[in-house]
């Protein structure tokens, strides 16, 4: 495997770590992964973690004083430490374990939104959202009578600022939820001088981190956001844990989102007293191998370097951008290299997305093709769906052009 610039980190011996790059998906065609922004692959260390846990120390968290419920709790809320401490965060009572950043913020919308919001309210959300920051919204916003306006999105693929500016100026904005990177457009939102600014006219932000966790270093602290949501399997770990970071004071503020186990001090017929941070919002039994698995990836990810993959990533969607345009009628969408993460999305001619990804995949090179959970944004540039090939730390400029290289066998076959 060869880059066009030297990258920081050492890609074979990473690629060594994904079991699932090692294979051919058809005969003679080696897997090429480009689907990291639906969901990444995962290394060796993650996956022996899950199973170390299962053959050695499985058991529920919370309820026993025997030395399996001890391991079990020890393995589960030491993720939780590995996680405030990835983002910064200023105690590990404000990491709440959730399934997925959909239902990070479904917990938001519910626990905070319900509580808070009301008619003559204001919510700013962006046009470039992915649907789990702009669904849970419209459902509350037709229970609770509150408006939604929408950030507009500029021809270049970057967030007007100007509106976002104007909205919090002219109307009594209580939150805004934005993405950090796009999911389709792979735009990095200047979301700290968002933040700053939501403050300054009295409004709460949740930030959409599920694509920017994974790739950069997030702050929480230095940001300064209220809310962060992101996902295990995005940032190669497990499916079925995501986490909510929320500052501890609007937490503690928050009533539950679920009732049941573990969310309870004390239950009578009569009533019930809810259980301390974090635990007030994690109902039942958790996804106790997820977690585990999820603090295995943090630990991967810190000692490889979030801005070694950072500066990685950028090499590629550098190269990818130069490569594709070459492509004779293929078109691309969002901003220039130095302006987003490591996405590329793209349309060629008339044909759709989904055939186009269905004869890539019969080179071995799989990409993502539809509307990303992202129709308004698709319906913003005049398009039904588009192609989306994302890079994550164990892809290379070789991967790029099987991409580019799959892309031509598809003309031909077309007569295109």
């Amino acid at each position: 495997m060869s880059d066009v610039k030297t990258s920081p980190l050492n890609i074979d011996a990473i690629r060594d770590d994904f079991p699932i790059l090692n294979q051919e998906v058809h005969p003679g065609k080696r897997v090429v992964f480009l689907d990291s922004a639906a969901s990444s692959q995962k290394p060796r260390q993650v996956i022996d973690a899950m199973s170390d846990y299962y053959e050695t120390s499985h058991a529920n968290v919370h309820r026993g004083i025997h030395v399996l419920s001890e391991r079990a709790t020890n393995g589960y809320e030491g993720a939780r430490v590995k996680v405030k401490e990835f983002i910064n965060a200023a105690s590990a009572r404000e990491i709440i374990y959730t399934r997925n950043t959909t239902e990070s913020i479904n917990l938001v919308s519910n626990a905070w939104g319900r509580t808070n919001l009301g008619p003559g309210d204001v919510v700013v959300l962006t046009e470039m959202e992915h649907h789990s920051n702009i669904v849970p919204w419209q459902i509350l916003a037709a229970e609770r009578g509150f408006t939604i306006r929408y950030v507009p999105v500029t021809d270049s693929g970057e967030l007007d600022l100007d509106a976002y500016t104007a909205f919090l100026r002219d109307e009594p904005v209580k939150l805004v939820g934005a993405m950090h990177v796009s999911n389709m457009l792979g735009t990095v939102n200047p979301v700290e001088e968002m933040i700053a600014q939501a403050h300054a006219a009295g409004a709460l932000f949740v930030l959409d981190g599920a694509q920017s966790v994974p790739h950069l270093a997030v702050d929480v602290q230095a940001l300064d956001v209220d809310f962060l949501a992101f996902s295990g399997h995005k940032m190669a770990g497990p499916t079925g844990i995501g986490i909510l970071y929320g500052k501890r004071a609007l937490l503690e503020a928050m009533p539950p989102f679920l009732g049941g186990g573990d969310m309870i001090k004390r239950v009578t017929l009569e009533g019930s007293t809810w259980n301390t941070l974090p635990h007030k919002f994690e109902a039942g039994t958790p996804a106790i191998a997820e977690a585990i698995g999820m603090g295995a990836a943090v630990d991967y990810l810190r000692g490889i370097g979030m801005d070694n993959i950072l500066a990685h990533e950028r090499i590629l969607v550098d190269y990818a951008l130069d490569r594709l345009a070459e492509v004779p009628g293929l078109t691309l969408y969002g901003p220039d290299a130095d302006k987003r993460n490591g996405v590329a999305t793209f349309t060629l001619k008339d044909l759709h997305a989904h055939d186009l990804a269905q004869l890539l995949d019969a080179e071995g090179v799989a990409i993502r093709a539809g509307h990303h959970c992202a129709m308004p944004l698709h319906q913003r540039f005049g398009i039904a769906a588009s192609a989306r090939a994302s890079f994550y730390l164990y892809n290379t400029t070789d991967d790029v052009d099987a991409l580019v290289d799959a892309i031509e066998v598809a003309r031909k076959r077309l007569g295109m």
